[in-house]
């Protein structure tokens, strides 16, 4: 099993409350990997990203998707040396593919933590 679909298998396992959906990327380039509802925030998505060195790779179309569509959309990244997760907003992109280190993330390692900030209710509601 390929990585990011490993880390596919820990965000359903570990977010028990949102119902998901994985996204076929080849029908529609640059969409996230993932379409999550909750009945809290309704619809948001999440790109899934293994890091592998500093920088995360992302495509052009990727690029443009975050950098347009910055609210309730998620980029979540597993360290491939240390399994370890964070969760990042989609404005966090330039950074990410700078040195994604250096970008301070929304949490880290806590998967309660992580399922509360995507089911959040947004700013504006």
């Amino acid at each position: 099993m390929k990585p990011e679909s490993k880390l596919w298998q820990k965000v359903k396992k570990n977010t028990p409350k949102i119902q998901w959906t994985r996204l076929e990327s080849w029908s529609s380039f640059g969409t996230p990997d993932l379409l999550g509802y909750h009945d809290n925030c309704g619809f948001f998505m999440v790109e899934l990203k293994i890091a592998t060195g500093k920088k995360i790779h992302f495509s052009p179309h990727q690029k443009l998707f975050h950098l347009t569509r910055k609210n309730r959309n998620f980029i979540l990244i597993e360290e491939a040396s240390s399994s370890s997760i964070k969760l990042y907003e989609s404005s966090s992109i330039l950074g990410l593919l700078a040195d994604y280190r250096e970008c301070p993330s929304l949490a880290t390692d806590d998967w309660t933590y992580i399922e509360r900030l995507l089911i959040r209710e947004p700013l504006d509601a």
